[in-house]
């Protein structure tokens, strides 16, 4: 059987990703806007041109800095004075970190996979400083050069947040003993290759098993990708190597692809036993709740990694069916995931609409009617907001912060001494209604809230997390006014 033989099937769940090594990760101008919707990216700050670049030393220097201040002095003044300077560096430099990724590369580091490649000097010049911050900042992982065994030990970070790079030379021997150097230290091994060759890509993907415990994960440099005749081959390709990933234990990464190259590559990877070759997909919102089910083709699937938005696939209009170009309710993608068996898509986006925010054609958010709970309640409040009658209590919350900011302690409180579940319930009811008040003033969605705390899951650098005496206080007062 040849390697560019068959279809795919069975279990896929390792697709390919982009490694954005000369292409900035966004450019919505050239139809590259969501490319790292695929889920997972790497990324080269030093390679994007000198204003990027010089952002990116930025945050260096502040890793630099604050890796230079001792706290290990006798005098408690002096400590002390040390660990909030540093401290502050800390603060800095994530700031200008999330800044970086968010800002000026355009990533949703809450819900696609970043892992940053950094240089092996600047993790020792920062004692691993540098690690922390990117990944406080929400990277998923630090890419580091596998031969830089000591800096990546400087990193000072777990295991499975490394991935160190090696090149591939022809010598498989040679890389097996690399990897095997290596693996005490990074839980994936990521092997640059310039042979589009599947042979090649297959035999180095089997130096990584469950058994060693390291991932392996194929990077196409572009003259492997460049060596196939066009989209369709480099697809077969990446899906016959995908399909040696078993039960997603490796990978794929393309350097620098179209989203043509990739969005087909994807697609190479799933399953359909549709005769029309259609893929089922569930549109869902950040915090998982479906919209409604849908279809997409290779096609939609590259012209949604194109344009940042739902793009799907009407059966009753036989092509492409980008939404909202005709009701105005476009959705905001941000990630593309494939189940377990490899034959469904879920698309995670955000639901837009000037006069109403909806995805079913009845003007409701769902297709299966209206959203209950927690997205019922932020519907009702959104539309208070605007609208509340005169007199309403909601109105009453909007209009007075000082009542809200004591409702807020007070709830939290009653909440705090609730000791049965039905009592725990009831409270922790009112102080999600009063938090909902707070966030729909604010324009804070459920969804933004989702994204933050998916954001602090990737954090490393954890605060003691000990009470802050002068918050108590000031919720002391409040609570002692309304008594």
């Amino acid at each position: 059987q040849s390697l560019h033989g068959k279809h795919p099937s069975g279990t896929m769940t390792s697709l390919p990703y982009p490694s954005f090594v000369n292409d900035i990760p966004v450019g919505i101008d050239c139809g590259r806007a969501a490319l790292s919707a695929v889920g997972k990216c790497r990324i080269y700050p030093e390679s994007y041109g000198d204003e990027y670049a010089s952002e990116f030393r930025a945050i260096v220097d502040k890793n630099i800095e604050q890796s230079n201040v001792t706290t290990d002095v006798a005098d408690k003044d002096e400590k002390d004075k040390s660990k909030k300077l540093k401290k502050k560096f800390m603060k800095e430099g994530v700031a200008m970190a999330k800044k970086y990724l968010t800002v000026t590369l355009g990533l949703d580091v809450s819900i696609v996979d970043v892992q940053v490649v950094v240089g092996a000097n600047d993790l020792l010049e920062s004692d691993g400083c540098l690690a922390a911050c990117l990944l406080d900042a929400g990277c998923d992982a630090i890419v580091i050069a596998g031969t830089e065994i000591a800096a990546i030990d400087a990193a000072k970070i777990p295991r499975e947040r490394v991935v160190a790079h090696l090149e591939h030379n022809d010598d498989v021997s040679t890389l097996k003993e690399s990897v095997g150097a290596v693996s005490a230290l990074a839980s994936t091994v990521s092997v640059g290759l310039s042979s589009g060759s599947p042979q090649a890509a297959v035999e180095i993907l089997r130096l990584g098993t469950k058994e060693n415990n390291v991932q392996i994960v194929v990077q196409l440099h572009a003259e492997a990708r460049d060596s196939f005749l066009n989209e369709d081959e480099l697809a077969v390709c990446i899906a016959e190597i995908s399909k040696h990933c078993k039960d997603g234990w490796g990978g794929v990464t393309i350097v620098d692809p179209t989203p043509k190259q990739l969005g087909l590559s994807y697609a190479a990877c799933m399953r359909t036993d549709r005769p029309d070759g259609l893929y089922t997909t569930v549109v869902c919102t950040r915090s998982g709740e479906a919209l409604g089910l849908v279809y997409s083709s290779k096609e939609s699937i590259v012209a949604a990694l194109e344009c940042g938005r739902g793009v799907y696939y009407s059966r009753s209009r036989n092509g492409l069916w980008r939404k909202g170009d005709t009701s105005g309710h476009f959705q905001t993608l941000h990630r593309l995931d494939v189940d377990c068996d490899g034959d469904a898509l879920r698309f995670t986006v955000t639901q837009r609409g000037d006069d109403v925010v909806a995805f079913c054609h009845l003007n409701t958010l769902t297709c299966w009617g209206e959203g209950r709970g927690f997205r019922h309640l932020e519907g009702t409040l959104k539309e208070r907001l605007h609208s509340a009658p005169a007199g309403s209590y909601t109105k009453r919350l909007f209009d007075d912060e000082e009542l809200l900011r004591d409702k807020l302690v007070e709830e939290a409180q009653e909440l705090s001494e609730a000791e049965s579940h039905e009592h725990v319930a009831e409270e922790l009811a009112d102080v999600l209604y009063f938090a909902m008040v707070r966030a729909a003033k604010a324009g804070v969605s459920i969804d933004d809230a989702v994204a933050e705390l998916d954001r602090r899951a990737r954090k490393v650098t954890r605060r003691k997390g000990d009470s802050k005496a002068e918050r108590i206080a000031a919720g002391k007062a409040i609570l002692d006014k309304k008594s």
